[in-house]
Protein backbone atom coordinates (compact mmCIF):
# COMPACT_ATOMS: atom_id res chain seq x y z
CA UNK A 1 0.00 0.00 0.00
CA UNK A 2 1.32 3.43 -0.97
CA UNK A 3 2.38 5.56 1.99
CA UNK A 4 2.49 9.33 1.54
CA UNK A 5 4.80 11.64 3.50
CA UNK A 6 1.90 13.85 4.58
CA UNK A 7 -1.55 13.30 6.11
CA UNK A 8 -4.52 12.66 3.83
CA UNK A 9 -8.16 13.33 4.69
CA UNK A 10 -10.92 11.92 2.48
CA UNK A 11 -14.49 13.22 2.07
CA UNK A 12 -17.10 11.38 -0.01
CA UNK A 13 -19.61 14.06 -0.98
CA UNK A 14 -22.22 11.46 -1.89
CA UNK A 15 -22.17 10.53 1.80
CA UNK A 16 -24.52 12.74 3.81
CA UNK A 17 -22.32 12.50 6.91
CA UNK A 18 -19.24 13.72 5.02
CA UNK A 19 -21.22 16.50 3.35
CA UNK A 20 -22.54 17.65 6.72
CA UNK A 21 -18.98 17.93 8.02
CA UNK A 22 -18.32 20.60 5.41
CA UNK A 23 -21.11 22.96 6.43
CA UNK A 24 -18.37 25.28 7.66
CA UNK A 25 -15.39 24.48 5.38
CA UNK A 26 -13.35 27.51 6.50
CA UNK A 27 -13.26 26.11 10.05
CA UNK A 28 -12.79 22.46 9.04
CA UNK A 29 -9.86 23.04 6.70
CA UNK A 30 -8.11 25.57 8.95
CA UNK A 31 -7.19 22.77 11.37
CA UNK A 32 -5.89 20.39 8.69
CA UNK A 33 -2.56 19.81 6.98
CA UNK A 34 -1.49 17.81 3.95
CA UNK A 35 -3.91 16.64 1.28
CA UNK A 36 -7.71 16.82 1.34
CA UNK A 37 -9.49 14.56 -1.17
CA UNK A 38 -13.00 15.67 -2.12
CA UNK A 39 -14.71 12.86 -4.02
CA UNK A 40 -17.84 13.39 -6.16
CA UNK A 41 -17.33 17.14 -5.80
CA UNK A 42 -20.05 17.83 -8.38
CA UNK A 43 -22.53 17.31 -5.53
CA UNK A 44 -21.35 20.54 -3.84
CA UNK A 45 -20.67 23.03 -6.66
CA UNK A 46 -20.96 25.92 -4.21
CA UNK A 47 -17.75 24.70 -2.58
CA UNK A 48 -15.56 25.98 -5.44
CA UNK A 49 -15.73 29.65 -4.52
CA UNK A 50 -14.87 28.74 -0.91
CA UNK A 51 -11.85 26.72 -2.05
CA UNK A 52 -10.59 29.72 -4.03
CA UNK A 53 -10.44 31.80 -0.85
CA UNK A 54 -8.77 28.99 1.12
CA UNK A 55 -6.18 28.28 -1.59
CA UNK A 56 -5.20 31.97 -1.62
CA UNK A 57 -4.91 32.19 2.18
CA UNK A 58 -1.42 31.35 3.47
CA UNK A 59 -2.88 30.48 6.87
CA UNK A 60 -4.23 27.23 5.42
CA UNK A 61 -1.77 24.34 5.09
CA UNK A 62 -3.79 22.04 2.83
CA UNK A 63 -3.91 21.17 -0.83
CA UNK A 64 -6.97 19.71 -2.53
CA UNK A 65 -7.54 16.81 -4.87
CA UNK A 66 -11.00 17.12 -6.45
CA UNK A 67 -12.55 13.97 -7.92
CA UNK A 68 -15.65 14.21 -10.06
CA UNK A 69 -17.73 12.41 -12.61
CA UNK A 70 -17.14 13.76 -16.11
CA UNK A 71 -19.09 16.97 -16.48
CA UNK A 72 -18.56 19.93 -18.81
CA UNK A 73 -20.45 22.13 -16.33
CA UNK A 74 -18.18 21.14 -13.45
CA UNK A 75 -15.07 21.77 -15.53
CA UNK A 76 -16.43 25.19 -16.46
CA UNK A 77 -17.27 25.99 -12.83
CA UNK A 78 -13.82 24.94 -11.64
CA UNK A 79 -12.15 26.91 -14.43
CA UNK A 80 -14.10 30.04 -13.54
CA UNK A 81 -13.90 29.80 -9.74
CA UNK A 82 -10.35 28.44 -9.47
CA UNK A 83 -8.72 29.95 -12.54
CA UNK A 84 -4.94 29.76 -12.30
CA UNK A 85 -5.14 27.53 -9.22
CA UNK A 86 -5.95 24.14 -10.74
CA UNK A 87 -4.64 21.48 -13.07
CA UNK A 88 -6.85 18.90 -14.80
CA UNK A 89 -6.09 15.17 -15.12
CA UNK A 90 -8.34 12.96 -17.25
CA UNK A 91 -8.59 9.55 -15.61
CA UNK A 92 -8.95 6.64 -18.00
CA UNK A 93 -9.49 3.00 -17.19
CA UNK A 94 -6.84 0.28 -17.19
CA UNK A 95 -4.27 0.48 -19.96
CA UNK A 96 -1.61 -1.94 -21.22
CA UNK A 97 0.85 -0.46 -18.74
CA UNK A 98 -1.48 -1.42 -15.87
CA UNK A 99 -1.92 -5.10 -16.70
CA UNK A 100 0.23 -8.06 -17.82
CA UNK A 101 0.66 -7.14 -21.47
CA UNK A 102 -0.17 -10.67 -22.62
CA UNK A 103 -3.69 -10.16 -21.21
CA UNK A 104 -4.51 -7.48 -23.79
CA UNK A 105 -7.30 -9.62 -25.27
CA UNK A 106 -9.16 -9.54 -21.94
CA UNK A 107 -8.67 -5.77 -21.81
CA UNK A 108 -10.00 -5.46 -25.35
CA UNK A 109 -13.09 -7.57 -24.68
CA UNK A 110 -13.98 -6.28 -21.20
CA UNK A 111 -12.71 -2.70 -21.37
CA UNK A 112 -10.72 -0.63 -18.93
CA UNK A 113 -13.18 -0.22 -16.05
CA UNK A 114 -11.51 -2.11 -13.16
CA UNK A 115 -14.60 -4.01 -12.04
CA UNK A 116 -15.32 -5.10 -15.59
CA UNK A 117 -11.76 -6.18 -16.34
CA UNK A 118 -11.34 -7.94 -12.99
CA UNK A 119 -14.65 -9.84 -13.13
CA UNK A 120 -14.30 -13.60 -12.71
CA UNK A 121 -16.11 -14.40 -15.97
CA UNK A 122 -17.11 -12.83 -19.28
CA UNK A 123 -20.76 -13.06 -18.25
CA UNK A 124 -20.15 -11.26 -14.94
CA UNK A 125 -18.16 -8.57 -16.75
CA UNK A 126 -21.00 -8.01 -19.22
CA UNK A 127 -23.55 -7.74 -16.40
CA UNK A 128 -21.40 -5.10 -14.68
CA UNK A 129 -21.10 -3.07 -17.90
CA UNK A 130 -24.83 -3.29 -18.56
CA UNK A 131 -25.52 -2.07 -15.02
CA UNK A 132 -22.99 0.72 -15.42
CA UNK A 133 -24.59 1.88 -18.69
CA UNK A 134 -28.03 1.94 -17.07
CA UNK A 135 -26.75 3.89 -14.05
CA UNK A 136 -24.89 6.30 -16.31
CA UNK A 137 -28.00 7.05 -18.36
CA UNK A 138 -30.56 7.11 -15.53
CA UNK A 139 -28.51 8.82 -12.80
CA UNK A 140 -25.31 10.39 -14.09
CA UNK A 141 -26.71 12.15 -17.18
CA UNK A 142 -29.46 13.90 -15.14
CA UNK A 143 -26.86 14.82 -12.50
CA UNK A 144 -24.90 16.55 -15.24
CA UNK A 145 -27.91 18.80 -15.81
CA UNK A 146 -29.49 17.14 -18.86
CA UNK A 147 -33.20 16.25 -18.81
CA UNK A 148 -33.28 13.68 -21.61
CA UNK A 149 -35.27 10.43 -21.44
CA UNK A 150 -32.80 7.61 -20.78
CA UNK A 151 -34.46 5.46 -23.45
CA UNK A 152 -33.83 8.10 -26.12
CA UNK A 153 -30.19 8.68 -25.23
CA UNK A 154 -29.56 4.90 -24.97
CA UNK A 155 -31.02 4.38 -28.46
CA UNK A 156 -28.65 7.06 -29.73
CA UNK A 157 -25.69 5.52 -27.86
CA UNK A 158 -26.38 2.09 -29.38
CA UNK A 159 -26.53 3.69 -32.82
CA UNK A 160 -23.15 5.33 -32.22
CA UNK A 161 -21.78 1.88 -31.34
CA UNK A 162 -22.93 0.56 -34.72
CA UNK A 163 -21.21 3.53 -36.41
CA UNK A 164 -18.04 3.11 -34.32
CA UNK A 165 -15.02 4.03 -36.45
CA UNK A 166 -17.07 5.80 -39.13
CA UNK A 167 -17.51 9.42 -40.18
CA UNK A 168 -20.04 11.36 -38.09
CA UNK A 169 -23.08 12.25 -40.19
CA UNK A 170 -25.66 14.15 -38.14
CA UNK A 171 -28.29 14.18 -40.88
CA UNK A 172 -28.11 10.38 -41.27
CA UNK A 173 -28.53 9.92 -37.51
CA UNK A 174 -31.43 12.39 -37.49
CA UNK A 175 -33.26 10.50 -40.26
CA UNK A 176 -32.71 7.13 -38.57
CA UNK A 177 -33.91 8.37 -35.17
CA UNK A 178 -36.73 10.56 -36.44
CA UNK A 179 -35.19 13.61 -34.74
CA UNK A 180 -33.92 16.91 -36.06
CA UNK A 181 -30.21 17.51 -36.49
CA UNK A 182 -30.03 19.93 -33.58
CA UNK A 183 -31.23 17.21 -31.18
CA UNK A 184 -28.81 14.53 -32.40
CA UNK A 185 -25.92 17.01 -32.31
CA UNK A 186 -26.89 17.79 -28.72
CA UNK A 187 -26.92 14.07 -27.88
CA UNK A 188 -23.47 13.67 -29.43
CA UNK A 189 -22.12 16.67 -27.50
CA UNK A 190 -23.47 15.22 -24.23
CA UNK A 191 -21.84 11.80 -24.72
CA UNK A 192 -18.60 13.39 -25.93
CA UNK A 193 -18.54 15.79 -22.97
CA UNK A 194 -19.15 12.86 -20.62
CA UNK A 195 -16.07 11.10 -22.07
CA UNK A 196 -17.90 8.01 -23.32
CA UNK A 197 -17.64 8.97 -27.01
CA UNK A 198 -14.58 10.28 -28.84
CA UNK A 199 -14.81 12.56 -31.85
CA UNK A 200 -11.49 12.30 -33.70
CA UNK A 201 -10.91 15.49 -35.63
CA UNK A 202 -10.05 15.46 -39.35
CA UNK A 203 -6.68 16.71 -40.59
CA UNK A 204 -6.51 19.02 -43.59
CA UNK A 205 -3.43 18.87 -45.77
CA UNK A 206 -2.57 21.57 -48.32
CA UNK A 207 -3.14 19.34 -51.33
CA UNK A 208 -5.46 19.44 -54.34
CA UNK A 209 -7.79 16.70 -53.14
CA UNK A 210 -11.22 16.80 -51.55
CA UNK A 211 -10.71 15.83 -47.93
CA UNK A 212 -13.04 14.65 -45.19
CA UNK A 213 -14.24 17.46 -42.93
CA UNK A 214 -16.41 15.66 -40.36
CA UNK A 215 -14.94 13.80 -37.35
CA UNK A 216 -14.79 10.06 -36.87
CA UNK A 217 -16.73 8.73 -33.89
CA UNK A 218 -15.73 6.02 -31.41
CA UNK A 219 -17.06 4.54 -28.18
CA UNK A 220 -14.09 5.27 -25.93
CA UNK A 221 -14.32 2.19 -23.72
CA UNK A 222 -14.31 -0.93 -25.88
CA UNK A 223 -15.97 -2.97 -23.13
CA UNK A 224 -18.94 -0.61 -23.27
CA UNK A 225 -18.85 -0.84 -27.07
CA UNK A 226 -19.14 -4.63 -26.87
CA UNK A 227 -21.92 -4.38 -24.30
CA UNK A 228 -23.91 -2.06 -26.58
CA UNK A 229 -23.32 -4.47 -29.48
CA UNK A 230 -24.35 -7.49 -27.32
CA UNK A 231 -20.89 -9.08 -27.63
CA UNK A 232 -20.11 -11.29 -24.62
CA UNK A 233 -17.15 -13.55 -25.48
CA UNK A 234 -13.99 -13.43 -27.58
CA UNK A 235 -15.54 -15.86 -30.05
CA UNK A 236 -18.51 -13.51 -30.41
CA UNK A 237 -16.12 -10.60 -30.95
CA UNK A 238 -13.88 -12.30 -33.52
CA UNK A 239 -16.88 -13.34 -35.63
CA UNK A 240 -18.73 -10.02 -35.34
CA UNK A 241 -19.05 -7.67 -38.31
CA UNK A 242 -17.67 -4.81 -36.17
CA UNK A 243 -14.56 -6.72 -35.07
CA UNK A 244 -12.25 -4.69 -37.33
CA UNK A 245 -13.78 -1.39 -36.21
CA UNK A 246 -13.55 -2.47 -32.58
CA UNK A 247 -9.86 -3.29 -33.05
CA UNK A 248 -9.32 0.13 -34.62
CA UNK A 249 -10.83 1.88 -31.59
CA UNK A 250 -8.94 -0.32 -29.12
CA UNK A 251 -5.57 0.25 -30.80
CA UNK A 252 -6.34 3.95 -31.25
CA UNK A 253 -6.90 4.41 -27.51
CA UNK A 254 -3.67 2.54 -26.75
CA UNK A 255 -1.68 4.93 -28.94
CA UNK A 256 -3.42 7.99 -27.46
CA UNK A 257 -2.55 6.71 -23.98
CA UNK A 258 1.10 7.08 -25.00
CA UNK A 259 0.97 10.35 -26.96
CA UNK A 260 -2.15 12.12 -25.66
CA UNK A 261 -5.08 13.28 -27.77
CA UNK A 262 -4.44 17.03 -28.04
CA UNK A 263 -2.79 16.83 -31.48
CA UNK A 264 -4.47 13.69 -32.78
CA UNK A 265 -6.37 13.51 -36.07
CA UNK A 266 -7.49 11.17 -38.80
CA UNK A 267 -7.14 11.93 -42.51
CA UNK A 268 -9.24 10.90 -45.47
CA UNK A 269 -10.01 11.92 -49.02
CA UNK A 270 -13.10 11.32 -51.10
CA UNK A 271 -11.12 9.18 -53.55
CA UNK A 272 -10.39 6.58 -50.84
CA UNK A 273 -6.97 7.49 -49.44
CA UNK A 274 -7.01 7.61 -45.65
CA UNK A 275 -4.99 7.37 -42.45
CA UNK A 276 -6.50 6.07 -39.21
CA UNK A 277 -4.46 8.35 -36.94
CA UNK A 278 -2.06 11.25 -37.39
CA UNK A 279 -0.18 12.73 -34.45
CA UNK A 280 2.37 15.53 -34.21
CA UNK A 281 4.84 14.90 -31.37
CA UNK A 282 7.54 17.56 -31.47
CA UNK A 283 6.29 18.88 -34.80
CA UNK A 284 6.87 15.54 -36.55
CA UNK A 285 4.03 13.91 -38.45
CA UNK A 286 3.66 10.25 -37.45
CA UNK A 287 0.93 8.05 -38.89
CA UNK A 288 -0.82 4.95 -37.59
CA UNK A 289 -2.95 2.30 -39.25
CA UNK A 290 -4.81 -0.36 -37.27
CA UNK A 291 -5.16 -3.77 -38.92
CA UNK A 292 -6.69 -6.86 -37.29
CA UNK A 293 -4.59 -9.32 -39.26
CA UNK A 294 -1.54 -11.52 -38.78
CA UNK A 295 -0.36 -10.76 -42.31
CA UNK A 296 0.54 -7.07 -42.40
CA UNK A 297 1.33 -5.53 -45.78
CA UNK A 298 1.83 -2.03 -47.11
CA UNK A 299 -1.00 -0.63 -49.21
CA UNK A 300 -1.42 2.05 -51.86
CA UNK A 301 -3.35 4.16 -49.33
CA UNK A 302 -0.38 4.04 -46.94
CA UNK A 303 1.96 5.21 -49.70
CA UNK A 304 -0.34 8.09 -50.58
CA UNK A 305 -0.60 9.13 -46.92
CA UNK A 306 3.18 8.98 -46.52
CA UNK A 307 3.62 11.33 -49.48
CA UNK A 308 0.66 13.71 -49.07
CA UNK A 309 1.13 14.15 -45.31
CA UNK A 310 4.92 14.14 -45.34
CA UNK A 311 5.01 11.46 -42.66
CA UNK A 312 8.27 10.79 -40.88
CA UNK A 313 7.12 7.28 -39.98
CA UNK A 314 4.03 5.10 -40.27
CA UNK A 315 3.19 2.27 -37.88
CA UNK A 316 0.68 -0.52 -38.53
CA UNK A 317 -0.67 -1.79 -35.19
CA UNK A 318 -1.58 -5.48 -35.37
CA UNK A 319 -2.49 -8.28 -32.90
CA UNK A 320 0.53 -10.47 -33.65
CA UNK A 321 3.49 -10.95 -31.31
CA UNK A 322 6.26 -9.54 -33.52
CA UNK A 323 7.35 -6.01 -34.44
CA UNK A 324 9.26 -5.72 -37.72
CA UNK A 325 9.96 -3.24 -40.53
CA UNK A 326 7.87 -3.35 -43.70
CA UNK A 327 10.17 -0.89 -45.43
CA UNK A 328 12.38 2.10 -44.61
CA UNK A 329 9.60 4.21 -43.03
CA UNK A 330 6.77 1.76 -42.30
CA UNK A 331 6.79 -0.62 -39.32
CA UNK A 332 4.44 -3.43 -38.32
CA UNK A 333 4.06 -2.84 -34.56
CA UNK A 334 2.66 -5.48 -32.20
CA UNK A 335 -0.03 -4.27 -29.80
CA UNK A 336 2.10 -5.77 -27.01
CA UNK A 337 5.01 -3.42 -27.80
CA UNK A 338 3.18 -0.07 -27.86
CA UNK A 339 4.06 0.99 -24.32
CA UNK A 340 7.77 0.05 -24.63
CA UNK A 341 8.51 0.94 -28.26
CA UNK A 342 10.77 3.93 -28.87
CA UNK A 343 8.97 5.99 -31.51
Amino acid sequence: MLELPYPVKYFDLENNADSAKLNNPFFVFRNMEGLVVLDEVQNMPGLFSTLRVIVDDDNYKVKFLLLSSASPQIITSVSESLAGRTGFVDMNGFDLSDIPVEEWQTLWLCGGFPRSYLSNSDAASLIWRDDFARTFLERDIPQLGFSIPSKAIRHFWVMVAHYHGQIWNASEFARSLGKNEKIVKNYMDILTGAYVVRQLKPWFANIRKRQRKAPKIYIRDFGLLHSLLLIETRDNLYSHIKCGASWEGFALERVLAVFGSRNAYFWGTYNGAELDLLIEPGGRNIGFEFKFTDSVRTTKSMRIAMQDLNLKSLYVIHPGEDTYPLDESITALSIEDITTFRF
